[in-house]
């Protein structure tokens, strides 16, 4: 797999009011985020229960899931599929919208099932002690 570091942007114009993460949200997490990203293909319905199969950047990659950036509306709660580059799948939730700059939702995805997502990235994540 083609993984690279993430690049951080930052940018005082935001084109959508966004809910961000709490404290108290950071400190439940259960898995170290990597600042790795990955090209995943995004399989769901979109806000307008418009089906839709694409490519998304994966950023912010961990055990239970990913950080994802596209440029199409999803609804909080929805499933997606996520596939990597190895051709593996894996059902997600969508958690929340964490940014929308410039034409570029992110959004937080969990994996639904762990047994299912496995070693979804590839690497190995160390330990959230």
């Amino acid at each position: 797999m083609n993984l690279k570091h993430s690049e951080h942007r930052h940018s005082s114009h935001r084109t959508h009011p966004v809910a961000t993460a709490g404290r108290s949200a950071i400190s439940k997490r259960r898995s170290n985020r990597m600042m790795l990203h990955a090209p995943v293909g995004l399989t769901g319905e979109d806000r307008q229960k418009c089906s839709f199969t694409l490519t998304a950047k994966a950023i912010h990659l961990n055990k239970h899931g990913a950080a994802i950036q596209l440029n199409r509306e999803l609804k909080v709660g929805s499933v997606v599929q996520v596939k990597n580059q190895r051709g593996a799948q894996a059902s997600a939730r969508v958690v929340a919208q964490l940014a929308a700059l410039q034409g570029v939702l992110t959004y937080g995805i969990e994996f639904v099932e762990l047994d299912e997502a496995g070693n979804f990235w590839g690497i190995s994540f160390p330990s959230n002690a």
